[in-house]
């Protein structure tokens, strides 16, 4: 089991949904990955809830706001490491990016910002107190990848190495080009062109782990979730799939090769 007890700066360590439908969402995904629900009442800001995998914090979810949220929709965010959520955020707006949200507590869990990078990503910085991120990930049913996929590659590199110190490791293969993000050498994440066609604005692609994509996906299915991309091979590597769930937020599936 990948369990996780601390983040490094610069890591993946946090991964929320915000639905319209937190009922249905939590029904959803408890079925498909088997996460149990851990109902914690935040008062007038309604329930948050904490998915949970073999014990430990997986993943977790909220209900938007329709009145303070007009016009978002229902969607996955990746939150990254950081030991000052302040000087993360005045890094960003220095790099081009945009404050959103300032840095602010969350009770005595964290301190965190929303940030926005230069191509118009959303992602969000975590300062950790008594919460130090989710306790498992790269294993079946967790967290396993983060994926940009942006209008700007090369605006975006730059922001993300000088941003957290990442690598970039970028290959072509297939008729595309693809860039493997590196913390310290070791793959965390990706990033792609968005096609020209495509109506979606720049954004983070969050991954899941499965054991196996095509049941994974079948089962998804009769959950009703919509397919983007079906099941699908990355050479020498694995397979992978991109849905969304029945509320509309979409995230990936990757089973990777044995």
């Amino acid at each position: 089991m990948s369990t996780v007890t601390s983040h490094q700066p610069g890591a993946f360590c946090w991964v929320e949904l915000a639905t319209s439908d937190q009922q249905a969402a939590k029904a959803f995904y408890s079925s498909l990955f088997g996460w149990n629900i851990n109902d914690k009442d935040m008062g007038p800001n309604g329930v948050y809830t904490i998915f949970e995998l073999n014990g430990n914090d997986a993943a977790a979810a909220y209900t938007l706001d329709p009145e303070r949220q007009q016009g978002v929709p229902p969607h996955w965010s990746l939150y990254i490491a950081t030991s000052d959520a302040e000087a993360s955020a005045r890094r960003c707006a220095e790099l081009g990016g945009e404050i959103l949200v300032p840095a602010f507590d969350v009770y005595d869990l964290g301190r965190m910002a929303v940030l926005k990078d230069p191509t118009g990503a959303i992602y969000n910085v975590w300062q950790p107190g008594k919460n130090t991120g989710i306790g498992i990930q790269n294993e079946a049913n967790a967290f396993c990848w983060g994926q940009l996929n942006t209008s700007d590659t090369t605006k975006a590199e730059g922001f993300y190495k000088a941003m957290f110190n990442w690598g970039a490791n970028t290959g072509t293969g297939g008729g595309m080009t693809y860039t493997e993000w590196q913390q310290d050498g070791i793959p965390i994440g990706g990033m792609m062109s968005l096609p020209e066609s495509a109506l979606a604005p720049s954004h983070w692609l969050t991954y899941f782990s499965v054991a196996d994509c095509d049941a994974a996906v079948a089962k998804a299915t009769t959950l009703d979730a919509q397919i983007y991309v079906p099941p699908s091979d990355i050479p020498g590597t694995g397979r992978f799939a991109v849905l969304a769930d029945p509320q509309g937020a979409a995230f990936a599936l990757y089973q990777q090769n044995n």
